[in-house]
């Protein structure tokens, strides 16, 4: 996403990208893109691994299943949430950044926990999500507090996390009514019509002069990506359970720094990497915890 919204060195072997500027609109466009091959991959996957997915999609006509129907729709309003406010975060500020700011989520799962599911944080919780808070500062760029605009990618990280925490709350909710995998698929498939939709609504001027060939092979790497991220995930948790590969997962903010760093030498300062490390190690420390 990085490269597809900003000019970057890849590799070391030349420069490309900027492709689409980092706008609310842009992100749209390539969620669309994203979206149309993941979404069939993720039927495949889904009727390999829960055959009746199709039976439970069908239900949610149903009157008895209004509930059910709604938790679909909330999860996939706010998967195109979280993913769209995402998008542009990682178009404004380093892309390290931009997903350590969004791995704050925690804490506002626990907040949200507690709210609508009566699980209070503990003492232990409230440290952890105060060094969350403070490796998350740090990783901003001290020029970025000036008004240079990087602000905003800070503020809609932030969101994004927000929103993708309201999503696992109510994937948790929605888990009474219907399968992991068929709320999952729905979220996926939703987040693609409401990425059409919006295009459908405000459509984009100059589709004519944007370059389709490099937005279509980055779209497409990234839906195979989500894929296979997904299959992976779902056989970790398979092979060594939830919590450990949730712990392993929360390394991404600084698996993230290594392959910016590698791919398209995007440096950090030590305090950015501080934060990051204090965000990880965090993170890490909460899924232990719950």
């Amino acid at each position: 996403m990085r490269i597809l919204f900003a000019e970057q060195t890849v590799l070391g072997l030349g420069t490309t990208g900027g492709f689409v500027a980092p706008t609310l609109h842009n992100s749209f466009l390539l969620l669309l893109l994203r979206m149309l091959p993941a979404v069939p991959l993720m039927a495949l996957l889904a009727t390999w691994l829960y055959p009746p997915i199709w039976h439970e999609i069908r239900k949610l006509s149903k009157r008895s299943q209004r509930q059910a129907l709604g938790h679909a729709l909330a999860g996939g309003g706010l998967m195109f949430a979280y993913l769209g406010l995402l998008y542009v975060s990682i178009g404004l500020i380093a892309t390290a950044i931009a997903l350590t700011l969004f791995f704050t989520f925690p804490i506002f799962t626990a907040l949200l926990s507690w709210r609508f599911l009566k699980q209070k944080p503990t003492a232990l919780q409230w440290g952890i999500m105060t060094c969350i808070l403070l490796g998350s500062i740090l990783t901003i760029p001290p020029q970025q507090w000036t008004g240079d605009g990087g602000y905003w990618g800070a503020v809609l990280g932030i969101a994004s996390g927000m929103a993708y925490a309201t999503y696992t709350i109510n994937a948790q909710k929605s888990f009474n009514y219907m399968h992991p995998l068929t709320y999952t698929w729905a979220s996926f498939a939703l987040t693609l019509w409401f990425a059409a939709l919006c295009l459908i609504i405000w459509p984009i001027d100059n589709l004519s002069e944007l370059r389709w060939t490099p937005l279509w092979i980055g779209s497409i790497i990234s839906g195979i990506v989500t894929f296979i991220g997904h299959i992976l995930y779902n056989l970790g948790i398979r092979s060594i359970g939830a919590t450990a590969a949730a712990m392993i997962g929360s390394t991404n903010p600084a698996l993230t720094v290594v392959l910016a760093w590698v791919a398209i030498q995007e440096a950090l300062g030590s305090l950015q990497l501080l934060g990051v490390s204090i965000v990880t190690a965090s993170v890490a420390s909460l899924s232990r915890s719950r």
